[in-house]
């Protein structure tokens, strides 16, 4: 009997539930992306233009001027500087709360999840019971302790604070990624003579740069998206980007210019989304790989 289907498997039918998956999955789309839209057609508008209602048309005539004083002319209050200063001082505080608290982290997985030290399943059991607590509970015991050492309003007291708070999450991933590395790897390494952290840097690493990936875009998102602890610890000269936004967005002076609100919002949220759109691959492999293991 000939195939009737020679070239290959049969071409699959639209079904009723095929149908529903696809629309669902359009109306979601649109549900994130019609906000986006709305931002930068917005932002590419000048207030003439916006004062006519019609938010979601084209701009008429494309227009970066609100993007250039968002940048370097909004105002906060009195100091109309932009954004720009707000960008610096969250990548001096993200980037390295992030390289500490993977490093710091990947050490505390490592040492709950191999090398087994005494204590090491109440020490395991602290930290997620930590982790699970909401931090505004330590605000305040958290600004007396960096006012006691001389942190608190500094940028090495906001760099803390994050290191702190994002340990639990990252230990968490990092030892239930490594639970799943055999454990003869590392009794063939003692073996010949390999110790703590030789097996760490030689061995165990190198296995969870997957993971080391995940854990850092988890913990950027969070540290540069943060506005409550930015606000609390960093102290005027060390804003971060989203606490100098909304001071930009609730500062009125005269007529409230949306569309240098609107850039403002885009440029802030350009960094961690850039930076999941490029490491969007690695992302989903370090989950396969074992995050959500153990």
């Amino acid at each position: 009997m000939v195939h009737p289907y020679p070239n290959g498997p049969k071409p699959a039918r639209i079904t009723a539930g095929r149908a529903g998956l696809y629309a669902f999955l359009v109306v979601a789309a649109l549900f994130f992306l019609l906000p986006l839209y709305t931002m930068v057609v917005t932002s590419l508008k000048s207030m003439d233009e916006i004062r006519l209602g019609q938010i979601f048309a084209l701009p008429a005539k494309l227009d970066f001027s609100a993007w250039v004083t968002a940048w370097s002319g909004a105002c906060m209050g009195t100091v109309c500087v932009g954004i720009r200063s707000g960008f610096w001082n969250s990548v001096a505080i993200t980037l390295p709360a992030v390289a500490l608290s993977v490093f710091i982290g990947a050490v505390n997985g490592y040492a709950l999840s191999l090398w087994r030290p005494r204590g090491a399943n109440l020490l395991f059991g602290l930290l997620m019971a930590g982790g699970l607590i909401p931090y505004q509970i330590f605000l305040y015991p958290m600004v007396r302790a960096m006012a006691n050492i001389d942190l608190y309003n500094s940028l090495a007291g906001i760099i803390l604070v994050h290191v702190i708070f994002g340990l639990p999450l990252v230990t968490l991933l990092f030892r239930n990624y490594f639970v799943t590395v055999p454990e003869e790897l590392c009794k063939a390494a003692r073996v010949d003579g390999a110790g703590f952290w030789r097996i760490f840097f030689e061995i165990m690493l190198p296995i969870a740069v997957p993971m080391v990936v995940v854990v850092s875009m988890l913990q950027f998102t969070g540290i540069w998206n943060d506005f409550l602890l930015g606000l609390v610890f960093a102290g005027r000269d060390n804003l971060p980007m989203t606490v100098q936004l909304n001071n930009i967005v609730n500062t009125t002076m005269g007529e409230r210019t949306y569309n240098v609100n609107m850039a403002a919002t885009i440029l802030t949220a350009l960094v961690p989304l850039a930076i999941y759109f490029l490491s969007g691959r690695w992302f989903v492999r370090g989950i396969a790989a074992g995050a959500v293991k153990g």
